[in-house]
């Protein structure tokens, strides 16, 4: 089962990205983890890419599509994969078409999780990641069982250094711009489910096992 995750950022795709994990057993493929531990080890790609995210700005294709094509080749990929944070723009996606043209593959499902603006900057300024796991959390609305601590691996959980007020916002004009326009490319090939983003976590969790049977 090959499936998308869309929506703006913080609107909770790396959280039910875990559940689907879970119930699936199928690979969560986060351009965003795969370039901050880029960023962590200090490569050319890295360094390149901190600039970008670091402005609230999106990563050239140039640098996306290659590592997305990389992954997608491994071994646990060949069941299935949870794309999230790919694509952004309208010419990534017509560039993972021809991408899983060549591997065989097709997207089964894109999930789309509405949620507004002003919810969004509430959320990632609270949020709270495992750098270990990469699993997300939220001070308020998603907490861990115990404070500070990742509930998958027990590691520590930090804020992102993106996840400022200000490069939020920044983040939110680069999404409406350039990502959105994405939620009518795949609707228009009939891959396209919408779920209401500002409902309970489990509430959520429960309408995409639904949709995904």
């Amino acid at each position: 089962m090959n499936i998308m995750l869309f929506g703006a950022p913080g609107a909770g795709k790396g959280t039910q990205a875990k559940y689907i994990i879970d119930q699936y057993g199928i690979p969560q493929i986060s351009t965003g983890d795969m370039l901050r531990a880029a960023i962590s080890e200090g490569t050319t790609m890295g360094m390149e890419a901190k600039g970008f995210m670091d402005d609230g700005k999106l990563v050239p294709d140039s640098t996306i599509i290659g590592i997305i094509k990389d992954r997608l080749s491994q071994e646990d990929c060949k069941d299935g994969f949870i794309l999230d944070g790919f694509p952004r723009t309208l010419a990534q996606a017509e560039a993972l078409e021809e991408l899983l043209k060549d591997l065989n593959m097709s997207l089964d499902k894109v999930i789309s999780l509405n949620v507004p603006d002003e919810l969004i900057v509430d959320r990632i300024t609270g949020r709270r990641v495992c750098p270990a796991c990469g699993a997300s959390f939220h001070v308020e609305f998603n907490p861990s069982k115990v404070a500070g601590k990742c509930d998958y691996c027990g590691g520590d959980l930090v804020t992102r250094k993106d996840d400022t007020k200000e490069t939020v916002e920044n983040r939110l004009v680069s999404y409406h711009e350039q990502t959105a326009p994405l939620f009518h490319f795949y609707k228009d090939k009939g891959v396209m489910a919408e779920i209401d983003g500002t409902k309970d976590i489990n509430v959520i969790k429960e309408e995409i096992f639904s949709i995904l049977g």
